[in-house]
């Protein structure tokens, strides 16, 4: 488990500035997330739902992936995290889903929990210097760079379409439903 030193919103304020709302939004999804996956031994990650390869193991492995992607790689311009690196299971683009069967619950809770908690960071830093404006360290091939804007706006909907994902699993797994956590979920990431 990982503790941040600071407050995490449990949602979107109702009436907030721009980073605030897009800020509380990523965090309710995290939240919501954290929530779908917690407390789940190996059979329960590894549990597939029809003929999907979409686990929920896979789902922990593969979103910490993407944070370290977008709040790391593309926003500062960092090397990748070392379990990212070549030469790794995961090298190759996808194979996340697939190397997290041989990952204990332990492990892939921490690998997530771990990226969730570097990316706050760097968030954190990042707009401590300037709004949601600043223009990320990544380049397209044309040239262009994606604001901390859009970084979020892409990681609100990677999360949004993977959330929709460990619903129907977890639903699958011991009928657990619902939109959002109960307010006194206290996820392993918080």
């Amino acid at each position: 488990m990982t503790q941040d030193t600071e407050a995490v919103p449990l949602e979107p304020p109702v009436a907030g500035d721009e980073v605030a709302t897009l800020v509380g939004s990523l965090e309710r999804q995290r939240r919501t997330f954290a929530w779908k996956t917690e407390g789940l031994d190996a059979a329960g990650l590894g549990v597939r739902i029809a003929s999907s390869s979409v686990t929920l193991g896979g789902l922990l492995r593969h979103l910490a992936l993407v944070e370290d992607q977008y709040l790391s790689v593309r926003l500062l311009g960092n090397e990748p995290a070392p379990e990212w690196r070549a030469g790794d299971r995961d090298a190759e683009p996808g194979s996340e889903w697939r190397s997290a069967a041989g990952d204990t619950p332990e492990q892939l809770y921490a690998l997530w929990a771990g990226a969730v908690a570097r990316s706050r960071a760097n968030l954190r830093s990042v707009l401590a210097e300037g709004d949601a404006g600043r223009l990320a360290a990544f380049t397209t091939r044309d040239g262009r760079s994606p604001s901390v804007r859009r970084i979020l706006v892409d990681l609100i909907e990677e999360y949004a379409r993977h959330v929709g994902h460990a619903d129907l699993i977890r639903e699958s797994i011991d009928g657990r439903v619902g939109e959002d956590p109960p307010e006194d979920f206290q996820p392993w990431t918080i």
